[in-house]
C-alpha cells in the first residue's frame, strides 16, 4: 500500500502532543489585530499571547486563510517523496481555506499526475475538526488505504457535533458568523447563549443566566442528543474544547466522564487563534464524533 500524509489547516486546534504522535502537518491561518500586520497561527503568535491581548484590550482581530501557495509549499515535498495525501479543512461556510487547498490540488495534479490528493471539507471547526482528524490518524495507523479513509471520514463527519457556550455573542457578531444565533442575543445581565455546531451550521439552542448554569446546560445538550438519537455514547469519541477557563473545562470533563463511563485521555483542546477570534475568551464546549471502527 502506498504511504500517505495527513494534513489539516490550523483551525483543528489539535494539541501539539497529538500532532507529533500521529505526524500530522498543519497549514496555518493568519491573524491580525490592525488589518496590516499578520501573524501565522501557532508559529508567530501563541494562544497565550492571543488571549492575553484580547482580555487586556478591546480588540476584535481579523483572520486570513492560508493561501494556495501555502498549501502548495506544504504539499509539494510530500508528493516529491512519492506519497499521497489527505487534507482536512475548516468548513467552507466559515472560511475559504478549503477552496485554497482545492486550488492547490488542481495545480499539483498537473505536476504529479500519479498522485492521489484528497481535500476534505470537515463541516466542522476547532476540536470538532480536531477529533475528526484523529479518526483519520487512527484509520491510517490501522492500515486503511487512502481511498477507504476518504470514504469513511466523509461518513463520519456528519456525526460530529460541538455543544458550546460563549461569554458574549460580540465576537461572533463582529466576525459576521452569528447567523441564526442572533436569536439568542439578550439584554439581561450575564446571559449565556448555548449553541450547537452541526454540519457547518451554528444552531441556537437556548440561553441561561450564569456561567455555571451554562456549563451544566452544555452537558445536558449532550445527554439529550444521545437520548433523542438513540445512539450509544460508547461508540463515540469525546473531547473538551476550551479557550481560557481550564477550571470550567475540567468540571465539564468530569460530568462527561461520569455520563460515558470512562476517562477522557485526551488533553483539553485549547481553542486556537482562528476560532478564538470568533468565540472570544471563555468559549467552551463538548465535542464528539462516532469512532472510526463503529461505523
Amino acid at each position: 500500500m502506498k504511504s500517505y500524509q495527513i494534513f489539516s489547516d490550523s483551525s483543528c486546534d489539535l494539541p501539539v502532543s497529538l500532532l507529533e504522535q500521529y505526524q500530522i502537518q498543519l497549514i496555518p491561518f493568519y491573524l491580525s489585530f490592525d488589518a496590516e500586520n499578520y501573524y501565522k497561527e501557532n508559529i508567530e503568535i501563541s494562544n497565550e499571547e492571543f488571549y492575553e491581548k484580547l482580555m487586556q484590550k478591546n480588540v476584535f482581530p481579523k483572520t486570513s486563510l492560508p493561501s494556495v501557495q501555502d498549501y502548495i509549499k506544504a504539499f509539494k515535498p510530500v508528493l516529491e517523496e512519492g506519497q499521497d495525501l489527505i487534507c482536512l479543512c475548516l468548513t467552507h461556510k466559515f472560511s475559504g481555506s478549503f477552496q485554497s487547498a482545492v486550488n492547490a490540488k488542481q495545480i499539483l495534479e498537473e505536476q504529479f499526475p500519479e498522485a492521489k490528493i484528497h481535500i476534505i471539507d470537515s463541516i466542522q471547526a476547532t476540536a470538532g475538526q480536531g477529533i475528526l482528524l484523529l479518526q483519520l490518524a487512527y484509520m491510517k495507523e490501522a492500515g486503511y488505504p487512502i481511498e477507504k479513509c476518504v470514504e469513511d471520514i466523509n461518513h463520519l463527519k456528519s456525526t460530529a457535533r460541538i455543544m458550546f457556550t460563549v461569554n458574549t455573542l460580540e465576537y461572533l457578531a463582529k466576525g459576521r458568523r452569528i447567523g441564526k444565533v442572533t436569536s439568542l442575543a439578550g439584554d439581561m445581565l450575564d446571559i449565556k447563549p448555548l449553541i450547537q455546531l452541526k454540519e457547518a451550521e451554528l444552531i441556537p439552542y437556548s440561553k441561561v443566566r450564569g456561567r455555571k448554569k451554562s456549563l451544566n446546560k452544555i452537558f445536558m445538550m449532550v445527554e439529550e442528543y444521545f437520548k433523542e438519537t438513540g445512539e450509544n455514547p460508547k461508540k463515540y469519541d469525546f473531547c473538551i474544547a476550551n479557550a481560557t477557563t481550564m477550571e470550567d473545562a475540567l468540571y465539564l470533563q468530569g460530568l462527561l466522564e461520569d455520563f460515558i463511563g470512562r476517562k477522557i485521555n485526551y488533553p483539553i483542546f485549547q481553542i486556537g487563534v482562528t476560532i478564538g477570534s470568533y468565540v472570544g475568551p471563555g468559549g467552551i464546549g463538548i465535542c464528539f464524533v462516532k469512532k472510526f471502527n463503529s461505523i
